[in-house]
């Protein structure tokens, strides 16, 4: 399943990373919608879900994430809706890890 967020806030630290691996932090903005896929590994074998997927929170709730990689690139989103079916578009679009 995928997790649509829309991001509130994040740190500074996320524009000025330019290692090749991890250039798409530059990308990310406040306000954006991101989709956030849940896959296995990250996937709990128990539960089926994702830590940190925003599973019984509302929209309101404001949620932390951190970049995988880079651990001062960090911020806020609010989920607005999981998706069953993943149909993320190619760009804004990350994985739980």
């Amino acid at each position: 399943y995928c997790v649509e967020f829309k991001t509130e806030s994040l740190s500074r630290h996320c524009a000025l990373e330019n290692r090749p691996y991890a250039r798409w932090m530059q990308y990310l903005r406040e306000g954006h919608v991101v989709c956030v896929a849940c896959q296995p590994p990250a996937m709990n074998t128990d539960t089926h879900r994702c830590s940190g997927d925003g599973h019984n929170a509302d929209g309101g709730k404001i949620l932390h994430w951190e970049a995988v990689g880079n651990s001062q690139c960090q911020g806020t989103w609010k989920k607005i809706r999981q998706l069953e079916h993943c149909s993320c578009p190619l760009v804004h679009s990350f994985i739980f890890t």
